[in-house]
């Protein structure tokens, strides 16, 4: 079965509009409640909202590619870029930093050209030393190895699951691929356009590294021409990971045959749906935790007190599997079982947390959830 690439009407894709018509009619309409409720968000709620989804994306986005970094760090990281206060904060994770740069840059610059030097910026951003780990790569440039391949399993054993053009087509490629993404804005609706560049960009496989994260970077950038909105509150590179193996077959199937993405189209809007319902639960939990720091503002925590508390906040309503007990708060802060025990008896005398009905030693509490505890 011949690559899409290799067909002579290569690359004018094609899709059956009468089948995606109801997946993109459900993301525009998961699209439009998520806007309104961003709308009605505060500043420092907007704010939070940002730095967790943009710390969310630049996790995900780089474990796609097995790399993995300290989220505090990243929040970190974030945080300095944003100039946000770093007080309490750990040291940024300068390894993180590049991604952090081309996510902004893509997202907050929207509305700047797209250039082919813009994007070799991009992934030479990602590999600051020219390394890959331990593999010296060609940053940013166009690769010219051949041949490039996405494989799978064992040395001598491998199974090839796509080869990309050679290395000697990407500056005109690239050039193909540019002049795609001026014609089709404006002129193709906003979510399709948005995910014909993802599955073209990884299709043409420009670097010798790091085209998924690259691809991720366009795909968000379409998405904000098509939203006029440069603050991402939501994350698409987490529902991809979340979705990993349905990811790649529906990508390598994509990529054979015929240019017909009608496939990939549905399987894109319905990703792109739950990353916004995804982002719809981030956003309820930033505002539970924001009402309860606002309704305890005059109330007296110490130190043990408030990490166990933020840890509950992070939880949600009901998401501390088991709830919290003395041994368990024990865990969390390294104090006695005497300590922990006064420490909770305070947050209960507080009406912070409330006891559950099991007693003796299967005794433990919840947090009471300012508009979710009818409180």
């Amino acid at each position: 079965m011949r690559y899409i690439w290799e067909l002579e009407e290569w690359p004018n894709f094609k899709w059956k509009s009468d089948d995606i018509i109801n997946s993109l009619s459900r993301a525009r309409l998961a699209q439009g409640k998520l806007i309104s409720k961003i709308t009605a968000l505060g500043f420092d709620s907007k704010q939070k909202s940002r730095t967790e989804i943009l710390t969310e994306e630049t996790m995900k986005t780089a474990a796609i590619e097995g790399v993995r970094f300290d989220r505090e760090a990243v929040r970190s990281s974030i945080a300095r870029k944003l100039g946000l206060p770093l007080a309490g904060l750990k040291k940024p994770d300068r390894n993180a930093d590049g991604l952090i740069e081309m996510l902004l840059d893509a997202t907050d610059k929207y509305d700047q050209p797209l250039t082919l030097s813009r994007i070799k910026s991009w992934q030479a951003a990602l590999f600051p030393t020219g390394y890959s780990g331990l593999l010296k790569i060609d940053a940013g440039n166009w690769r010219s190895k051949d041949p490039m391949q996405v494989v799978s399993g064992q040395l001598a054993k491998e199974t090839v699951h796509y080869e990309a053009p050679p290395g000697e087509r990407m500056p005109s490629e690239m050039k193909l691929f540019m002049k795609w993404w001026k014609k089709e804005k404006g002129a193709l609706d906003g979510l399709l356009r948005a995910g014909i560049a993802h599955i073209y960009f990884v299709t043409i496989h420009p670097f010798e590294d790091g085209n998924g994260r690259v691809a991720r970077a366009l795909t968000d950038m379409a998405l904000a021409q098509d939203e006029k909105i440069s603050q991402r509150y939501y994350s698409l590179s987490s529902r991809i990971m979340a979705e990993g193996k349905a990811y790649y077959d529906i990508l390598e199937r994509s990529q054979k045959g015929s240019l017909d993405i009608t496939l990939w189209l549905e399987w894109f809007l319905d990703c792109f749906i739950h990353a916004l319902e995804d982002s719809e639960d981030s956003i309820l939990n930033i505002l539970q935790k924001s009402l309860f720091w606002q309704k305890h503002a005059q109330t007296t925590f110490n130190e043990n007190q408030k990490k166990v508390l933020n840890r509950l906040l992070d939880a949600g309503p009901g998401g501390f599997e088991g709830g919290l007990s003395t041994r368990k708060y024990v865990g969390m802060t390294k104090v006695s079982r005497a300590t922990a025990y006064r420490d909770i008896a305070d947050l209960v005398e507080k009406i912070v947390l409330k006891q559950n009905r099991a007693k003796g030693r299967s005794v433990s509490y919840d947090l009471i959830f300012p508009g979710v505890d009818n409180d």
